[in-house]
């Protein structure tokens, strides 16, 4: 890989970019900033998009900050490892349809990824800027969408090249991200792909989890026909397990399987009132309006709307839910968690823009209690305040109950978001299958290989939550590994 990377940066072109700007005065430009949709407007719609994307000369000024490293570190802390520097390169001379092109080389969400990835906890955290320098880094995140953005919108959308088929057919099951970078490496390595997915959407999370305002659920679909015109075969309302067994699947001449099917399993509190009517899970909540258009008046599908909405929770699921309830009409939107604010796993990206939209944010509190009206829906909640004591095994300090704090909210809808387990359909089909304690499946971390040899799997099965990136990371990581076990059993 290192040889390659230096075979790449000694390309004539490359060596031709460097000389134009003294790395000085690289250093001295400014990160950009990304144009945003104005706060008030914004909640007023479910589907307008905040964050506006870069125009031509801000990607290309933002694009030249980028010292084009003799160690791209940048590239350590991409779990997809796309060459940084040679899409950023590309930008900086105006190529941006070669920019899109090498997204394309690792990656087979780009434009998906420019929008949701953290890529502050990782390229970015990774880059030249920020480890020596100590200055805000080159804006990949940004860059990536530029560059996926320009190329659909020129309608000259590259398609990668594929190996002829090699007569072997494999299954994913799930359509999430884990699923479809699995999908795109295996079908460049010519193997026949089929895509399994229970609902009547492909996308898995990236449809059902992210709302519109975040990831237009249009720019999946580009993603979609791309993997499509590769080859890739998608297989909607197929429940693996239900629908068909996967010995079923084998006598249809499967040999391997890769299972990402997700953690779609929500978590509550268990603590009294929880089942009254206006609590819900933030599946629920977000599945409603994001894939079955609960917010759209031509769409039957019912959700309930709040005047006082709280959400339980401080990761991104969190932000999306009590964003989305300031969209459906909320006087007061707020956010209940138990830790600080320095401590919520939130992108910070997020929490600016929830700020931005009039998020109450009710830190160091935790519900105890749900109270109700006469016919049963929840009215009021009970928190109790917190406060921080030392470190717990994730590294962050762990919240301790003041004694007689508790306090009491009027709400009339309550969204829980505080995780989510594993669907047990698989390992249930599977009794072989070795699972763990919290019910994901036991993989080797490098192969993703399970303790069934022809059945590998990644993203929430196995991580039990975690982000788009992380799990196309795994989806790579099994296809290079069921590419060895086929190749070598063969």
């Amino acid at each position: 890989m290192q040889e390659y990377l230096k075979m790449e940066r000694e390309q004539a072109w490359r060596i031709e970019l460097r000389n134009q700007i003294k790395n000085k005065e690289r250093t001295a430009l400014p990160r950009v900033k990304m144009p945003e949709m104005d706060p008030q407007e914004r909640i007023c719609y479910q589907d307008r998009e905040v964050n506006l994307g870069l125009d031509v000369e801000n990607a290309r000024r933002e694009a030249s900050r980028c010292m084009d490293c003799v160690n791209p570190t940048c590239i350590e802390g991409c779990p997809v490892s796309i060459n940084i520097p040679k899409f950023v390169k590309n930008i900086e001379r105006g190529e941006f349809l070669e920019a899109a092109k090498t997204l394309k080389e690792t990656s087979a969400l780009p434009a998906v990824c420019g929008r949701v990835c953290p890529q502050e906890k990782q390229c970015e955290a990774s880059c030249f800027y920020t480890l020596k320098l100590k200055k805000d880094p080159v804006a990949i995140g940004y860059l990536e969408r530029f560059a996926a953005d320009y190329e659909r919108e020129s309608g000259q959308i590259s398609v990668p090249e594929v190996a002829p088929k090699n007569g072997m057919k494999v299954a994913a099951i799930g359509s999430g991200p884990a699923s479809l970078a699995f999908a795109g490496d295996m079908i460049k390595l010519g193997y026949e792909v089929t895509v399994f997915e229970a609902l009547h959407e492909i996308g898995g999370v990236l449809k059902y989890g992210i709302p519109e305002f975040r990831l237009p659920n249009h720019i999946v679909d580009v993603e979609l026909d791309n993997l499509k015109k590769m080859g890739v075969r998608f297989e909607r309302n197929f429940i693996v397990g239900r629908t068909a067994t996967f010995e079923d699947l084998k006598e249809e001449g499967y040999c391997a399987f890769f299972v990402a099917s997700g953690a779609g399993l929500p978590r509550f509190m268990n603590i009294p009132g929880e089942n009254y009517n206006g609590i819900l899970s933030s599946n629920e909540y977000l599945t409603r309006v994001n894939l079955m258009n609960a917010a759209n008046d031509e769409f039957d599908t019912p959700v309930l709307k709040g005047k006082n909405v709280a959400v339980v929770g401080g990761g991104n699921t969190a932000m999306d839910s009590v964003r989305t309830a300031k969209r459906l009409g909320a006087a007061r939107a707020m956010i209940i968690y138990r830790r600080s604010r320095e401590e919520m796993p939130a992108r910070v990206e997020e929490v600016h823009h929830a700020e931005e939209e009039g998020i109450e944010f009710i830190n160091l509190a935790n519900p105890v209690e749900y109270f109700a009206d006469e016919k049963g829906r929840v009215n009021r909640m009970r928190i109790q305040r917190m406060e921080l004591g030392e470190p717990d095994a994730s590294g962050r300090r762990r919240p301790v109950v003041v004694e007689g704090s508790e306090t009491d909210i009027d709400v009339d809808v309550v969204v829980v978001a505080i995780g989510v387990s594993p669907n047990p359909l698989i390992p249930s089909a599977l009794p072989e299958l070795k699972v763990s304690r919290w019910g994901t499946i036991e993989v080797d971390p490098e192969s993703m290989q399970s303790s069934i040899p022809e059945l590998f799997a990644g993203g929430d099965i196995v991580r039990g939550g975690a982000t788009v990136i992380l799990a196309m990371g795994d989806g790579r990581r099994a296809a290079a590994g069921m590419h060895r076990y086929l190749t070598e059993s063969k």
